[in-house]
């Protein structure tokens, strides 16, 4: 595989890897489902504590698949996979190049 596939695979891990995990699938989930939610209504509809619903959320922030927006003491999250998409359009562009240029 060439050099740019390689780096948009390095660029497409975390994306993996935090959707890998089953309570991050769950939180994205309900996020499509409800657009924007409050920690408070997130740990109401899991079987998970605040802090780790938080802990959760913060890596989704930090992996930039999520957002998130402060009002007054509440924070709510929004699913953003718009910037995710676009880097993994470029991977499966970038592969589909190296296979057509090895044939």
């Amino acid at each position: 595989m060439s050099k740019k596939t390689m780096l948009y695979m390095k660029e497409c891990a975390p994306i993996f890897s935090m959707l890998q995990d089953e309570r991050r699938q769950e939180i994205t989930q309900l996020l499509f489902e409800n657009q924007e939610m409050s920690v408070s209504a997130l740990t109401e509809q899991l079987s998970l504590s605040r802090p780790a619903v938080s802990h959760h959320l913060k890596l989704l922030l930090d992996a930039k698949l999520v957002t998130v927006r402060q009002d007054g003491k509440e924070r709510y999250y929004r699913l953003d996979l718009k910037k995710a998409l676009n880097l993994l359009k470029e991977l499966v562009a970038s592969i589909e190049n190296d296979i057509e240029q090895s044939s």
